[in-house]
């Protein structure tokens, strides 16, 4: 079965750069037909997707979000990265990896807690 871990920083200063990885076990990332996605939950608030990156390579993004969001891969290391830009301050929220098919999510990583304070 597919395992998810997210990790990174879980402070960044606000208008800063938030860089985090997710270590994909069980599976290829480039395997299947599956899209690679990240997701984020506020405290109290819904699950955002914020974008993805499939199997093949292709990015697809939120469009609020497209403008400072970007997502790789590491195919070596079997790792989807999310880097995110000008970050706003105050802007604390949970962040997910998970695994996108077309019947919805399958699999989902712990997700790990970033806040965006100076």
């Amino acid at each position: 079965q597919v395992q998810l871990q997210e990790s990174g920083p879980g402070l960044v200063k606000p208008s800063q750069t938030l860089s985090l990885t997710c270590t994909v076990s069980g599976g290829s990332i480039t395997g299947n037909y599956y899209y690679w996605s990240w997701v984020r939950q506020p405290p109290g608030e819904g699950l955002e997707w914020i974008g993805a990156i499939a199997y093949q390579g292709s990015n697809y993004y939120t469009p609020s979000l497209k403008s400072r969001t970007s997502i790789s891969r590491d195919t070596f290391k079997n790792q989807i990265s999310l880097r995110m830009t000008s970050m706003p301050p105050g802007a604390a929220a949970v962040y997910y990896c998970a695994v996108l098919t077309q019947a919805g999510f399958s699999s989902w990583g712990a997700g790990t807690q970033v806040v965006v304070d100076s």
